[in-house]
């Protein structure tokens, strides 16, 4: 029986699961064995695998995370690994492998099939900072719950006259920031396309309070930088080489606080952007990103991430896909700006 791979990387989100129920529900139809990689590339490094069948799937549509669990593993971070993970590759005789993630998980993906291994993708990220596609699965139930976070910290700035700070994941484009901002009302939102301008963000607040508003919301993605530079939590640095960002939330609340004299809250949301059940959009997209991908398989059309254009599902090389990242729509932003204040 011919087998297929899949493996989940990077930062889990709302919507793996389903991506996994539909390969699996889709290449047992096509009398394929599936096997599971766990825990990212670092499975495929250790062959720490499991056989998936429809037992195995059942009832895990509705569930956020992934079964198959995850890493931030980067294989050609060291020799000997990867040299283990494409021995494993061919030991475990898999005649493809899908490979689900963000843009550090498909870049290893697009260079392990650039030296002949049979790799199909499938985009995710709930920052939806890949290209090629118009979304990924993740960001929708991420935006909905940042969403209702800003609504809820409404009353409380309302009733209190505060000026409520709210940090939101991020790391290089303000997509969740932008989105959840302009769904929830904020007064002003910071992104890591602009650098931040604190005179600017505390005039637009005396400005609300020069017309009776006691109270304004700020929504600033992680990623945000003042003119000289990121706000990290520490140097150290992670397996792709990116640093761990946080604190640009609770640097504008002091800032804020400090020039206008309004007292001031922060909440950082943090892992509870990405955890807990899919949207119903997220699942129909999760679904149908695994159906594509074990179609791909089926084409032995190896090399390309399955993608959203407008309401089709369709195939795009994995290479363009991670050739640069998918920063925030201006034009959007700017009609953003127009309720700012």
């Amino acid at each position: 029986m011919k087998k297929v791979g899949i493996l989940t990387g990077g930062g889990d989100c709302p919507g793996l699961n389903p991506v996994i129920r539909a390969v699996v529900r889709y290449a047992i139809q096509e009398n394929y064995q599936v096997v599971g990689i766990k825990n990212g590339w670092k499975g495929l490094i250790e062959n720490d695998t499991v056989e998936l069948n429809l037992q195995s799937v059942s009832g895990i549509l509705s569930k956020g995370g992934t079964i198959l669990g995850t890493s931030r593993t980067n294989p050609y971070k060291k020799e000997d690994d990867l040299k283990k993970a494409k021995e494993n590759f061919k030991k475990l005789g898999l005649e493809a492998l899908i490979v689900v993630g963000g843009e550090d998980t498909l870049g290893v993906a697009n260079k392990l099939h650039k030296e002949g291994f049979n790799v199909v993708a499938a985009p995710k990220t709930i920052d939806n900072d890949l290209n090629c596609t118009d979304v990924t699965f993740g960001f929708d139930t991420a935006i909905n719950i940042v969403t209702e976070a800003i609504d809820r910290l409404h009353t409380t700035a309302e009733s209190h006259h505060r000026i409520m700070v709210v940090e939101v994941m991020g790391r290089h484009a303000g997509w969740i920031a932008l989105e959840s901002g302009i769904a929830g009302g904020a007064d002003v939102i910071l992104i890591p396309e602009v650098p931040i301008d604190i005179e600017e963000v505390c005039g637009v607040i005396k400005k609300r309070h020069s017309r009776g508003k006691t109270f304004s919301i700020v929504v600033v993605a992680e990623g945000a930088q003042f003119k000289q530079g990121m706000v990290t939590q520490e140097e150290k640095l992670d397996a792709f080489g990116h640093v761990r960002l946080g604190g640009i939330g609770q640097r504008i609340g002091e800032e804020i606080e400090k020039r206008t004299g309004y007292e001031t809250r922060v909440t950082v949301l943090g892992y509870i952007q990405r955890g807990g059940t899919p949207t119903a959009f997220d699942r129909v997209l999760g679904t149908r990103f695994g159906i594509k991908a074990m179609e791909l398989v089926l084409k032995k059309e190896y090399g390309k991430m399955t993608s959203l254009a407008g309401n089709k599902i369709i195939a795009v090389p994995l290479e363009a896909a991670v050739s640069e990242l998918k920063t925030v729509d201006m034009e959007l932003y700017n009609i953003a700006k127009i309720f700012f204040g």
